[in-house]
C-alpha cells in the first residue's frame, strides 16, 4: 500500500529544528506590513517537500510569538482556493487531511467524493494515525462522527476502511489456493447470488494485502473472465461504486488511481476546486510518479492539465508544487 504521509510524521526521520528557519523567515517577512507578498509564499511553500512542510509548521510559531503559520496564512489570504490551499501547505500532512475531512463533514451535505478518497485506500498506519490526529484535534472519535454524517453502504465501506484491518502478507497463509478461494467468495457475494452481500465484498477487499489480492484478481479474470474492478462496475453503482473501485486500485494500481482522480476534478463544466487542491496536496509524496501515470493515460503533464483549467495565484501555486515535486 503506498503511503501519502512522510516518513517523518511517523518519526521515521530525525527533525532538524532548525533547519528551515530561513524559510520561516521569508514567510513571516512576505506577510508583514502592508500588503501580503503572494509570490513569495508561493515561493517558499509552493517549493517545499512534505517532510520539509513539517519542520516549518513545527517551528514558525517556536520563532514567531506561538503563531501557527495555518493561521497567518489564513487572516492574510483568506479563504478562496488559494488561500486555503496555503493554508493545507502551512500545516503538518496528516492536519491538513484532517482539516480536509472536517470541511468533508461541516455544514450542510458532505463531499462524500472527497471523503472517499482520503479513508479509503490507506494502510493500516496511516488510517491509524488520521484517526489519532482527528482526536487530538477535535477531542471526538472520527468513527463517531461519521457515522451521524453517512449511512447505507457508503457508511459500511467507509467504516471497514477505518478499521485498518488489512491483514500482513504471508505467502504461507496467502497462497494460490487461498486467493482461489476467495474470488469465489467475491463471486458468490456479487455475481453468484441473488442481490449483493455489500459485506462480502468489503471484508475481501478491505482485509486483503496488496499481493494476495493481485492474486485474487487474476484467479477471478481467469475463473470468470473479466477483473474485480468489472466485477464492483456490475453489481455496484453511483457513489459506492466510485468508492469501492477507487479502494480496489489504490491497492492495485494506486498510481493511475491518482492520476485519474486529478483529471476528475478538472472533468466537465468547471473545474472542482476543492478536489485538485485536495489531491495535489495531498498526493504529494508520490506526486513524480502519479505525474509519469498521467502523462502514460492522458498524453499530458499535470501541469498542463491544470494550466487548462485555473488561473491566477491558484495556478501560480499549484504549479509550483507540482514542479517542484516532479
Amino acid at each position: 500500500m503506498v503511503n501519502l504521509y512522510p516518513p517523518i510524521i511517523h518519526g521515521e526521520e530525525e527533525e532538524e529544528a532548525d533547519s528551515l528557519d530561513d524559510a520561516c523567515e521569508e514567510l513571516h517577512e512576505a506577510c508583514k506590513g502592508w500588503g501580503t507578498d503572494e509570490d513569495k509564499l508561493i515561493e517558499v511553500l509552493g517549493s517545499k517537500s512534505p517532510t520539509q512542510r513539517f519542520i516549518i509548521a513545527n517551528r514558525y510559531p517556536e520563532l514567531y510569538d506561538g503563531k501557527e503559520l495555518d493561521d497567518v496564512m489564513k487572516s492574510e489570504c483568506g479563504k478562496g482556493d488559494f488561500g486555503f490551499a496555503l493554508r493545507l501547505l502551512a500545516m503538518k500532512s496528516d492536519d491538513a487531511e484532517v482539516k480536509l475531512v472536517r470541511e468533508c463533514t461541516h455544514g450542510i451535505g458532505t463531499k462524500d467524493h472527497i471523503l472517499y478518497t482520503i479513508i479509503c485506500g490507506r494502510s493500516n498506519a496511516e488510517i491509524d494515525h488520521l484517526k489519532k490526529i482527528w482526536y487530538n484535534t477535535y477531542e471526538s472519535d472520527l468513527g463517531v462522527m461519521l457515522s451521524s454524517e453517512l449511512s447505507g453502504d457508503f457508511e459500511r465501506l467507509v467504516f471497514n476502511c477505518l478499521q485498518g484491518v488489512e491483514e500482513e502478507y504471508d505467502e504461507e497463509v496467502h497462497t494460490d489456493e487461498k486467493a482461489e478461494e476467495d474470488a469465489e467468495k467475491f463471486y458468490d457475494a456479487g455475481q453468484g447470488t441473488w442481490g449483493t452481500d455489500e459485506r462480502g465484498l468489503f471484508n475481501i477487499l478491505c482485509c486483503s494485502p496488496v499481493e494476495h489480492l493481485e492474486n485474487i484478481n487474476s484467479s477471478y479474470v481467469d475463473k470468470y473472465g473479466y477483473s474485480l474492478s468489472k466485477a464492483i462496475e456490475k453489481e455496484l453503482d453511483g457513489l459506492i461504486q466510485e468508492a469501492a473501485i477507487y479502494h480496489l486500485n489504490m491497492k492495485l494500481k494506486p498510481f493511475e488511481t491518482m492520476a485519474g482522480q486529478i483529471k476528475k476534478a478538472c472533468a466537465g463544466f468547471g473545474s472542482d476546486e476543492f478536489a485538485l487542491t485536495s489531491h495535489i496536496i495531498r498526493f504529494q509524496q508520490v506526486l513524480s510518479d502519479v505525474n509519469a501515470a498521467h502523462e502514460e493515460m492522458y498524453e499530458k503533464t499535470i501541469v498542463d492539465r491544470i494550466e487548462s483549467e485555473v488561473g491566477g495565484d491558484y495556478l501560480k501555486l499549484l504549479r509550483t508544487i507540482v514542479e517542484y515535486s516532479i
